[in-house]
């Protein structure tokens, strides 16, 4: 432990949401230590359960199983000695930029005398100095996040935590802004003794952290920790930052399992119903093709991510895609085109359509809705029905999500229509018939 007092501990933390249709695990067994001087990075795709485990970690939420222990004692209600900085700006429209910052103090018990003295230094350390009168709508997008660090800073809490804080923010002021709270940081200018930092980009998380967290979903849980030996600045380009960014998305990616493992399964069977990851046919093809097209047909995860110059989040539900329709394998952070993902890659339109349709009638959660449309006395069905049934399995988000892919993947393949007037999905041969 290095002598380094511990800030806080995860003991078997899981997360469970029962309602009377489905059983939802959000988290399950998360353990981990952060210590005084500790700058963590929680890194994983949407729906890891990420910014829930921060909400437990500061108290607005109770784990199901586990225990979070603060400083050797089980926290219960409320971290008071814990702030969390938003990906929304979350300020008062109606009070300047000092009267925000004041407003944190103001909740804390700060006398008022020492309220506005305190708030100045603060705002002068992110460097909004000058524009303490400014109201919100006055600001950019990152000015209105310093104001957020600057009000998180004024109750000097133990432990900082970041929710996605620059993700909202175009890329020239979030890279300005994660400068400079990494100069505030280093200087000792943050009174905060740990940070945490959620977050969905791999980049930056090496950039900043010193502890990276690798977490993967369905159900959110902890796949690796990394700590890393570089020292700042980092160089972006140089061999280890890449090496780190490297065994990220190996962590993340995995490896590819049996075909129908991958497919998972669908209502009223057994085994898993898996989430299709929430992407269009166009970008599942635009990714096979730049993958098709390097000399060989393996190629390295992270460099089509950075040379496409899309994120995390999206390369690994793009390859999601791609292994569970049976076109691309993944292992060790590299992805290879299938003899059908290359049959897919030369064929013309009409041709694509055909082993897209072939690829996605083997997904068990497909044919389980065509079978639906099929078996109705009209040969379809309004979308509320087919949500419905999948509400049984997931959240309401969730299921929607994975009804537009269904739609959006069964369209392309000529498997089924959709009405978006009339919300009715229909065989292809009905809608067909329909119209003539």
């Amino acid at each position: 432990m290095d002598g380094k007092q511990k800030i806080f501990e995860l003991a078997d933390i899981s997360q469970v949401y029962l309602t009377r249709q489905y059983r939802f695990t959000a988290l399950k067994h998360i353990n981990m230590t952060v210590e005084e001087g500790d700058f963590v990075a929680l890194l994983g795709p949407s729906g890891c359960g990420k910014s829930t485990l921060l909400r437990i970690i500061t108290g607005l939420q109770q784990p199901t199983v586990g225990q979070v222990i603060y400083k050797d004692v089980p926290l219960t209600g409320i971290n008071e000695n814990a702030t969390i900085v938003f990906q929304t700006f979350a300020l008062f429209p109606w009070l300047s930029v000092l009267q925000n910052v004041e407003l944190a103090l103001e909740a804390r018990g700060v006398p008022k005398n020492m309220r506005t003295p305190r708030a100045l230094d603060l705002l002068d350390r992110v460097g909004l100095d000058g524009f303490e009168s400014a109201y919100p709508r006055e600001l950019s997008g990152g000015m209105r996040q310093k104001v957020g660090f600057a009000r998180a800073m004024a109750v000097e809490p133990e432990l900082l935590c970041l929710d996605e804080p620059f993700s909202a923010l175009d890329v020239l002021s979030a890279e300005s802004l994660r400068g400079d709270l990494l100069e505030l940081w280093l200087e000792g200018k943050i009174p905060c003794k740990a940070i945490l930092l959620v977050t969905h980009n791999i980049e930056e998380a090496v950039s900043l952290a010193d502890r990276i967290i690798v977490m993967e979903k369905d159900p959110g849980r902890m796949v690796k920790e990394i700590r890393l030996d570089l020292k700042h600045p980092r160089d972006p380009q140089s061999p280890a930052f890449l090496r780190y960014m490297d065994e990220i998305y190996e962590a993340l990616a995995g490896k590819t399992k049996a075909r129908a493992i991958e497919a998972g399964g669908a209502p009223g069977e057994a085994g898993t119903i898996r989430l299709l990851p929430h992407v269009v046919v166009n970008s599942i093809a635009t990714f096979l093709e730049y993958s098709y097209t390097h000399t060989s047909n393996t190629t390295d995860i992270f460099r089509i991510a950075e040379e496409l110059g899309i994120d995390a989040d999206e390369t690994l539900m793009l390859t999601e895609a791609a292994e569970i329709l049976g076109f691309a394998t993944v292992d060790k952070g590299d992805i290879t085109i299938t003899a059908s993902g290359q049959e897919f890659m030369d064929a013309d339109i009409l041709k694509r359509k055909e082993i897209f349709a072939k690829a996605v009638m083997e997904l068990p959660i497909f044919k389980w809705m065509v079978s639906l449309i099929q078996k109705s006395a009209k040969k379809r069905l309004h979308r509320e029905i087919i949500l419905g049934a999948l509400e049984l399995e997931f959240p309401e988000k969730q299921a929607n999500r994975l009804l537009d892919t269904l739609i959006n993947w069964g369209r392309y393949a000529e498997v089924i229509s959709y009405d978006d007037n009339t919300e009715l999905i229909y065989s292809e041969a009905a809608q067909f018939a329909k119209k003539n």
